[in-house]
C-alpha cells in the first residue's frame, strides 16, 4: 500500500509503516530528522501521486482552541482562515483512505465532529494530550496498551524554540497501532 503522511518531519508515523512492509513516504516543509523517504515540500504538490492512504497532521497552530486568545487576530489577518483551508484541501483530496489528526480546537464545529479523540495512554505512554481523528474509510483506532499515570507534560512544556516541534510529535505507540490497524500486510507475490 502506498502510504502518505502529510505534515510530518519526525519519520515517527513514515517509519511505523515502512517496517510493517508497506511503501510510505514523509513530507513536510522541514527537513526530516530521520533519514528516509521524505518530501520537503508542500504536501499539496504530490497529494494526487496515486496514494492509497494519507495520514495528515496539519499545523494546529491557527486551528487549536488551546490558541484562542489569538483567534481575533488570527481571523483579521487571514491565517486562520488559510489554516482552514489547508485542512479541507487534505479532507477532500482523491485518496481513499484518510486519517486526520489535530488537537481540540474550531474544526470540529467548520468541518465536522472528530470520529474519535484518542490519549497516549491508551498506546502505551502515560501521558495525556487529546487528539483527534477525523476518518475516511477507515476503523476507529483501537487502543493498544492502557497504562497508569495521566502526565500533562506536552500541555505544561515550557516555551523555547523547539516547543512547537515538540509537541507536535507523534507518540511511537500511536503510530504503530496506526501501522498495524490501518495497513493491511501488503500481499505476498506469487
Amino acid at each position: 500500500m502506498r502510504v502518505l503522511v502529510a505534515c510530518e518531519f519526525s519519520g515517527i508515523v513514515r517509519d511505523a509503516f515502512i517496517k510493517k512492509g508497506h511503501d510510505a513516504i514523509s513530507c513536510d516543509l522541514l527537513p526530516t530528522e530521520k533519514p528516509g523517504r521524505h518530501y520537503q515540500t508542500n504536501v499539496l504538490d504530490i497529494i494526487d501521486d496515486g496514494f492509497d492512504l494519507m495520514i495528515a497532521h496539519p499545523p494546529c497552530t491557527h486551528l487549536a482552541v488551546s490558541g484562542a486568545r489569538w483567534f481575533k487576530e488570527k481571523i483579521a489577518d487571514g491565517r486562520q482562515q488559510r489554516a482552514i483551508d489547508f485542512f479541507h484541501a487534505l479532507a477532500y483530496c482523491r485518496i481513499h483512505k484518510i486519517a486526520i489528526e489535530n488537537p481540540i480546537g474550531i474544526m470540529s464545529r467548520i468541518y465536522r465532529k472528530p470520529r474519535q479523540i484518542i490519549q497516549p495512554w491508551q498506546f502505551g505512554h502515560g501521558e495525556t494530550k487529546a487528539t483527534c481523528l477525523w476518518l475516511k474509510n477507515l476503523p476507529n483506532l483501537e487502543p493498544t496498551n492502557i497504562v497508569e499515570g495521566r502526565e500533562a507534560r506536552i500541555h505544561r512544556m515550557a516555551p523555547g524554540p523547539n516547543r512547537a516541534k515538540e509537541r507536535s510529535r507523534t507518540y511511537r505507540g500511536i503510530a504503530e497501532a496506526m501501522a498495524d490497524q490501518w495497513g493491511p500486510p501488503p500481499k505476498e507475490e506469487t
